[in-house]
């Protein structure tokens, strides 16, 4: 393979990195007339997408987070009305976190969102040959092994 090739290759990485790195630092409102950073979305579709009710231990496992970075982003949606902190019924020493009808709004905003977002993408993929979808499983691999090692 050419060189040029190469160096176009590399270059267009860099710029979709650079890219995916400021659409997560993009907040959005999300159907609502608050601004909601991704760290806190993210919260609330993990509130939104459990039957039960979580606690800040529980969602903090989920996210890989600490209990304070939760309580935090709990703190801040309870500001903004998006969130609820309740007694746990069943555990009265337990407090559940509940989306509120606004939470709700911004819930399912962005999993339409993320419905438009990614569907070009599915029908992209389906539309390809299984030699295809091999040569990119191979080598998003190799490139978070490659990122996980330069982090390290």
């Amino acid at each position: 393979m050419e060189n040029r090739k190469i160096h176009k290759i590399h270059e267009k990485f860099g710029r979709v990195v650079e890219l995916v790195n400021e659409l997560e630092k993009t907040p959005r409102t999300f159907g609502t007339d608050q601004l909601l950073t991704p760290s806190e979305i993210h919260l609330v579709e993990i509130v939104g997408d459990r039957e039960e009710t979580l606690g800040v231990t529980e969602i903090a496992g989920v996210l890989g987070v600490t209990k304070g970075a939760v309580s935090q982003n709990v703190k801040r949606l309870r500001k903004k009305g998006l969130v609820y902190k309740e007694q746990d019924p069943g555990n009265l020493s337990r407090v559940v976190v509940k989306l509120t009808s606004q939470g709700k709004v911004a819930y399912y905003s962005h999993k339409h969102w993320h419905e438009t977002m990614d569907g070009g993408f599915k029908d992209y993929f389906h539309g390809l040959g299984e030699d295809k979808i091999d040569f990119l499983l191979d080598f998003l691999d190799r490139l978070e092994d490659f990122l996980k090692r330069a982090m390290a």
